[in-house]
């Protein structure tokens, strides 16, 4: 039940407010409006064009938070509603957009489009309503880490200055055109400028999100159970797809590329600072992730084949992982950054948020979840018999 009188950090008492989730269907607006209908007295105008990670909060009309949460089923990139149900809140949230590596450089127009021309309506008629915005855009917004274009033995590639990136002082650096993985992030930066410009010139009350490898429940999809056969999640649910499947976990050039990873639990609770506290959060850009938690992608698969032998009790591959080129596994036009670890100073400093949950208990409960929910499926779909020619 959602509880009645709450304070922000500041002492004062929180209003319940009426929230436009763009994208609510999705991996982190389904942990959102959990969030919000257990713990908040605000008002949810869930939009989306899919409802099935929120459809234990929608149905049955019983849930003591049905009258608080309205699922709107809307494609943003073509329907008049939309202008309505940013007028009828306080706050739009907007979480739509394309963000899978694989689509970066195959479907490059389609992640241009989505991610820049079909936001810019949101952030228009925000603008234009005096609605305040949360934008969340993505850490790959900082391409290439400085220290990247040292050699590799210089000692200043472990200067932190070089690496740790800060969102009001690190440069955003891609690769050439032609390496179109980067067509994500420039489509995430270009609107992150406009946000910006807006709240510049014309006073829009903006908070920018750049996530941090966000790990947990519901995220992505498991290919040929709840998503296309042929489609390639991100890394977390590609390992978890093979490990479901007693498949080597493939490592892209290696694996040695190092990111870190952040328990979506521990990510929501940052969010909620934002909603409830728009003084402090207002005009800012958030980097939220957790430096503490820290691996190379090969270090990572090694993790989540431990802890996989665990929750399932099944045990390892003799051979758990195998190398692929990039250009094998993503296609043409593939480029990758070193590094991804987060300053957390601005974060800390006016919202007083840190993360909490280690990578190992984050990959245990997550993994915990793929297993129940996809194990038996996927045991199904394997042993259904290849039709013959």
């Amino acid at each position: 039940m959602a509880a009645n009188a709450r304070s922000d950090l500041d002492g004062n008492p929180i209003k319940a407010i009426t929230i436009c989730m763009i994208g609510a269907g999705g991996f982190i607006g389904s942990h959102l409006c959990e969030k919000l209908m257990a713990e908040t007295p605000h008002k949810v105008l869930a939009v989306d064009v899919y409802s099935d990670k929120i459809k234990h909060l929608l149905e049955p009309a019983t849930n003591p938070w049905s009258d608080r949460i309205q699922f709107h089923r809307i494609n943003i990139k073509h329907d008049s509603r939309l202008e309505g149900l940013i007028k009828m809140a306080d706050l739009t949230i907007n979480l739509a957009a394309i963000c899978t590596p694989a689509d970066y450089n195959t479907r490059p127009l389609d992640t241009i489009y989505s991610n820049f021309i079909d936001a810019l309506p949101v952030v228009k008629y925000c603008s234009e309503n005096n609605k305040r915005l949360i934008h969340f855009s993505t850490c790959e917004v900082y391409g290439k880490t400085i220290g990247s274009f040292l050699p590799k033995d210089h000692a200043l590639r472990q200067d932190p200055a070089f690496y740790v990136l800060k969102e009001d002082v690190s440069p955003c650096i891609f690769g050439s055109i032609e390496k179109q993985r980067w067509s994500y992030a420039c489509a995430k930066q270009l609107i992150e400028r406009l946000v910006y410009a807006e709240g510049a010139e014309n006073g829009l009350e903006f908070t920018i999100v750049r996530p941090f490898n966000w790990i947990g429940p519901r995220m992505d999809f498991i290919p040929g159970i709840d998503g296309p056969s042929e489609g390639v999640p991100r890394v977390l649910a590609c390992f978890s797809n093979n490990l479901l499947r007693g498949e080597p976990l493939k490592l892209v050039d290696g694996g040695q590329s190092q990111r870190t990873f952040v328990y979506i639990k521990d990510a929501i609770e940052a969010v909620l600072l934002m909603i409830e506290n728009p003084a402090r959060a207002n005009g800012h850009i958030f980097n939220v992730g957790n430096p503490n938690n820290e691996v190379t992608v090969k270090q990572l698969a090694e993790m989540m084949t431990e802890v996989y032998a665990k929750v399932s009790a099944e045990p390892s591959l003799e051979v758990p992982t195998i190398d692929v080129s990039s250009k094998e596994f993503y296609g043409e036009g593939y480029d990758d950054s070193d590094k991804r670890i987060p300053d957390m100073t601005i974060i800390n400093r006016q919202l007083g948020w840190n993360p909490k949950t280690s990578l190992w208990d984050l990959l245990e409960s997550t993994l915990t979840y793929q297993h129940r929910t996809y194990a038996e499926a996927i045991k199904k779909a394997m042993a259904k018999p290849v039709a013959s020619s």
